[in-house]
């Protein structure tokens, strides 16, 4: 029923409509019968000067009349045209956003043109003598269309001479700002030849007329410099300077503002970049106009073409600048926000605030680069991988199963998937030979990264490529204020040019660094760092997924044994004990351990099932960041913030960025979880101790940690805590197939812990950051008391494991010769050193035992445990 009344209403619209267009056609065809008659009556009788005369009247009336009809589409007959609010006084143009960092640097910018706007005071006033000279010398004279030079045009024109052109300043920006060739139409007549472009030029020149009526002449040159295209995507004079002299419009020199004036006529045959002779001739012609104009002297003009065109040539591209992997991140992140309002990332003209900081930002792509140059060093000498050879570069396959052996048609499988093999495979579908030879046989031009010169051109087989890359270890890094989850630096991977995926938003086992959820949900069910658990053997029953049948499930320690004793579970997270974490997991609920873990800011999907508690299921660097800093502000959680505010191109707030926090877990249990954090470095046996041996011991400040690494160590993961400041750390083979052999060189400490340790090395050591050194706040509830967190320490009286994994006794990193042999570390801190940190922060922490206690704890050997 209500189908039929919507077929009704639109039946009867559609007929009242027709029966309107009928009685405006007959109305016009009625007005012409009766018009005609009286028109003739007026030439009758009449002396043939009157006669000419009315002629002439009649056809500027009927001129304007015409105008009148193509301005207002009469009868659909011309298309639509802008009108005074829907287009003149409010023009839609191709604007660039720009994105700037928290402390006030352009970072880069999102756009399909590269313009920004200037205003008129911004440009050097050159550049607009020379435009007005060159291309409309009587700018200030008319009304936006120009008699003389239209005349002169046409007689050109006539004549056959050498074609002046006709268009004002005023309509090449009707021209530019409309788009009247593309965007508007020309109605039903435009469809018949030799009407469109009258109509075309009709309408520019309506919209010049219009702009003339609503903008003063400055704002009209002003708008026009903003608009024009001069090439190689510089749209607009700010953009063209910085693209062809890199220098800013205000700082134009007059010869280079008469090349960019030059280009105008045509940006391709007068490109100082591509046609030199050319635009220098045309240069100089703009010179000499400025001379005949008397804006410039003769001598001035003479010296000035003299000087040969010097361009400090660049084009900017989407991707120029720095924190790229962050502003890729912008863009996913506003993606829907600019659909909801009604906004096009790339052409709104939208200034972006974010929280960057660009001096952070470089610290830590300059972390991750001096870390990760080792990490493929070993990696390199590990599988014997020799990138400088021709020929028998890859000794070794590096991609293994878990039982260590070579996965077959790992490459072939990866190659399957390229567009490139696809066409080979479209090329010749009968011809397997003619594949295999392009794929595997025929060498040819690659362009490949290198870390010494970013992106270099290799002569090598497509296989060959394709293993070239796998074979790079991948890294990803975040620092985010816990107080507000503002993001400070963020790196996505080790060359953006290379590989556009960004890791801190990949989806990898966290191994260790879960266990913070396990133990903070076990404060918040009542224990304390110095309650005990044993360490001991533990088998269970679980699903497999794989195989589809319940499994005999037994977890075990890093160093393959258990010592059977009750451990404090401060020293049991510090020393990363899998069977305590485990059991704690068993103890507290899995199901309760998903529910703490969402509240901190872990959003993706967690399998309930016992080995979570050891970082099975699959989380972000993103959210464990943010997570972890739940810890460092007393239990709130905030979003992490990317974006502060966003101005239209007006300088209107569109956007305010989250502020909003929640208490997600209680303070008691996040006082707690600092404590056993801080024991990560404190504790004997520690996995993060390395980290003081980077950054020192500042009395003023703070630290806690924790190392995670998962099966066959795919990948090492690192998380450190400060009460300002949270930073995290991933290390990984972009396949998980792709890993180190040994812990030694494979897990947190070694790999992810260095990249926080440089960083905040760097960050502390510049004072423009001292609002991030701090200490956590002493306890301001009741119910903590001192005997809740401050304990003696497990040292283990059994056989003792040395094998150095995720416990760090020296701060020495482990790095290998070509043959994979163990060499000195060149790193500035020293063993002695990192040992001195570590006890002068203990020390700072008066634990209540005594002194000779104390002796005994640091003459214990410590107990050496990986994660999982």
């Amino acid at each position: 029923m209500p189908i039929y009344f919507v077929h009704l209403y639109y039946s009867r619209y559609a007929k009242i409509k027709n029966m309107k267009i009928k009685r405006v056609f007959k109305w016009c065809v009625n007005l012409l019968r009766n018009f005609w008659p009286w028109y003739k009556k007026l030439y009758k009788g009449r002396a043939w000067y009157t006669k000419t005369m009315i002629g002439f009247v009649s056809c500027i009336v009927a001129f304007f009349i015409y105008l009148g009809m193509v301005d207002m589409n009469f009868l659909w007959l011309f298309g639509k045209s802008p009108g005074y609010f829907s287009g003149i006084l409010d023009p839609q143009t191709s604007e660039a956003s720009e994105i700037y960092s928290a402390d006030g640097k352009l970072i880069g910018k999102y756009f399909n043109e590269n313009r920004t706007p200037v205003k008129y005071e911004e440009v050097n006033p050159m550049f607009f003598r020379a435009l007005i000279d060159t291309e409309d010398e009587r700018f200030y004279k008319h009304f936006g269309i120009d008699p003389i030079g239209l005349f002169g045009a046409m007689k050109d024109a006539i004549l056959r001479h050498d074609g002046r052109g006709a268009s004002t300043i005023t309509q090449q920006l009707a021209k530019n700002m409309f788009r009247v060739r593309s965007q508007y139409s020309t109605g039903l007549l435009g469809k018949i030849p030799g009407l469109k472009m009258l109509i075309i030029k009709s309408k520019e020149w309506i919209i010049a007329t219009k702009l003339e009526t609503v903008y003063s002449k400055k704002e009209i040159i002003t708008m026009y410099a903003n608009t024009v295209d001069f090439g190689n995507n510089s749209y607009g004079i700010k953009t063209a300077a910085k693209t062809y002299f890199n220098t800013s419009p205000a700082k134009l020199t007059t010869e280079q503002a008469a090349v960019l004036v030059g280009m105008l006529k045509a940006t391709s045959y007068y490109n100082p970049k591509t046609n030199i002779k050319n635009s220098l001739a045309r240069r100089n012609t703009v010179l000499t106009n400025m001379y005949n104009h008397g804006d410039l002297s003769r001598v001035a003009c003479d010296s000035l073409k003299e000087i040969p065109i010097k361009l400090d040539f660049k084009v900017e591209e989407n991707y120029d600048g720095q924190a790229k992997y962050f502003r890729e991140a912008i863009a996913n992140y506003l993606k829907d926000w600019c659909e909801e309002n009604g906004y096009d990332l790339y052409s709104s003209g939208l200034k972006i605030y974010t929280t960057i900081d660009t001096r952070m930002q470089k610290y830590a792509e300059d972390a991750a680069k001096k870390q990760m140059k080792q990490v493929q060093q070993n990696f390199n000498n590990h599988w014997g991988i020799y990138r400088n050879q021709t020929s028998n570069w890859l000794r070794q396959d590096p991609w293994q199963d878990e039982n260590h052996q070579v996965i077959p048609n790992f490459i072939q499988q990866i190659a399957e998937r390229q567009p490139f093999y696809k066409a080979l495979l479209a090329r010749f579908p009968n011809n397997p030979d003619s594949v295999n030879y392009y794929y595997k046989e025929w060498k040819h031009p690659v362009k490949v990264f290198d870390y010494d010169k970013g992106t270099i051109t290799k002569e090598m087989t497509s296989e060959d490529s394709i293993k070239y890359m796998t074979t790079f270890m991948h890294c990803a890094f975040v620092a985010m204020e816990p107080q507000t989850g503002a993001v400070k630096a963020w790196v996505g991977d080790i060359d953006f040019n290379s590989w556009k995926y960004d890791k801190v938003t990949a989806m990898r086992q966290p191994g260790s660094t879960f266990k913070l959820f396990v133990y903070t949900e076990a404060m918040n069910q009542g224990l304390t760092p110095c309650d005990k658990r044993r360490d001991e053997y533990i088998s269970m029953q679980v699903y497999d997924k794989k195989q589809h049948k319940e499994v005999t499930w037994t977890p075990r320690n890093a160093n393959g044994s258990f010592s059977g004793d009750s451990i404090p579970l401060k020293s049991a997270f510090a020393k990363s004990i899998n069977s305590v974490a485990v059991r704690l997991g068993q103890e507290m609920g899995i199901k309760r351990i998903i529910e703490t873990a969402k509240k901190m800011g872990i959003t993706s999907p967690l399998d309930d099932e016992p080995s979570l508690a050891l970082g099975s299921s699959d989380v972000t660097l993103l959210q464990m960041v943010n997570a972890y800093c739940v810890i460092a502000d007393n239990g709130k959680h905030h979003d992490p913030v990317l974006v502060t505010r966003i101005l239209d191109k007006d300088g209107n707030e569109i956007y305010v960025g989250p502020t909003k926090s929640e208490q997600v877990i209680p303070y008691k249990s996040a006082f707690l979880m600092q404590q056993m954090l801080q024991g990560g470095l404190r504790e004997p046996g520690g996995t993060s101790q390395s980290l003081l041996g980077y950054v020192g011991n500042y009395r003023d400040t703070e630290f806690g940690g924790k190392t995670g690494t998962t099966n066959n160590h795919s990948d090492a993961w690192f998380m450190g805590v400060s009460p300002r400041l949270v930073v995290g750390a991933w290390v990984g083979g972009e396949y998980r197939s792709i890993h180190f052999r040994t812990g030694a060189l494979g897990q947190g400490a070694r790999t992810a812990l260095p990249i926080c340790g440089y960083f905040l090395q760097s960050l502390f050591k510049d004072p423009e950051f001292k609002q991030y050194h701090a200490k956590f706040d002493k306890p301001h509830d009741d119910d903590i008391t001192n005997d809740m967190y401050l304990c003696a320490s497990y040292s283990s009286q059994a056989k003792r494991d040395t094998t150095r994994r995720d416990s760090i006794i020296s701060e020495e990193e482990v790095y290998l010769d070509e043959d994979g042999n163990p060499i000195s570390n060149p790193s500035e801190e020293s063993e002695e050193n990192s040992k001195k940190a570590s006890d002068n922060f203990r020390n700072n922490k008066n634990t209540g035992e005594s002194k000779k206690e104390k002796k005994k704890k640091a003459s214990e050997q410590q107990v050496n445990l990986d994660d999982l």
